[in-house]
């Protein structure tokens, strides 16, 4: 049986002994009902995994005594970084989900023309907040010991200045018009360009593909912001990373 794996922020060191947040012990106490002498795994999203041992269990602060440290990646071969146009309601959640569990290895939420969400800086913060908090939830569950990039909201040409050193990479920019297949060349780095609801302004798709980004079209059928990129990650892992192994 799998242990439940929790992350932490505290440097993970073997031999030592540590006190979990409130959140993690309430999980740990009222939801998993755990007690002293179980172990569990712990992390710390830059790619250490600890074997741990409750000592003392309590809702408030668990305390527990790591046994082993190790570095075990379960990261992809292939870099993804995912630019979306941010979206209302949960769907930003489900995408930031789904992309940790695919491996993604960074996220950018774009500003664009036909973004509907728009935030404050305080908004914006908050949001951030909320999507690292999903990430790692999805590294919890997934077994990722590596937390994705979520940079900040930035606008649609800030973030093609942002691309424009990443001459190894392949950078695609999903478009319905488009005829590109992802399965046509090989790749190690991938840049993929998500549109908001309303899709991509003709001057952004210009933009885009003066800045070195290539259509791509995931087949005859329109699909939503937040199921279209995890159709391209998906594609992209199966033929380029480590999806099938």
């Amino acid at each position: 049986m799998l242990r439940p794996r929790f992350h932490v922020s505290d440097a993970l060191s073997r031999g030592a002994t540590l006190e979990l947040s409130p959140a993690v012990s309430n999980h740990i106490t009222r939801v998993l009902r755990l007690r002293a002498g179980k172990q569990i795994c712990l992390f710390d999203g830059t790619g250490l995994e600890a074997t741990a041992t409750i000592v003392e269990a309590a809702r408030r602060g668990t305390l527990v005594h790591i046994e082993q440290v190790d570095v075990k990646s379960r990261e992809s071969s292939l870099q993804i970084t995912l630019a979306i146009a941010m979206s209302r309601g949960d769907r930003m959640d489900t995408v930031v989900q789904k992309a940790t569990e695919l491996g993604v290895q960074s996220i950018v939420p774009l500003v664009t023309d036909r973004t509907e969400l728009r935030l404050s800086s305080e908004r914006a913060g908050k949001k951030e907040a909320r999507w690292r908090n999903v990430a790692i939830s999805a590294c919890e569950q997934c077994g990722r010991n590596t937390v994705p990039m979520l940079l900040h909201p930035q606008p649609f040409k800030q973030a093609l200045e942002r691309f424009s050193d990443c001459t190894q990479a392949t950078k695609l920019i999903l478009h319905p018009e488009a005829s590109f297949s992802p399965l046509e060349s090989g790749c190690r780095e991938l840049i993929l360009l998500i549109g908001p609801e309303g899709g991509f302004s003709e001057h952004e798709v210009a933009d885009a593909k003066a800045s070195g980004f290539r259509t791509l079209t995931l087949g005859p059928r329109v699909l939503r912001t937040e199921t279209a990129p995890l159709v391209a990650i998906a594609i992209a892992q199966a033929r380029w990373g480590d999806l099938l192994g």
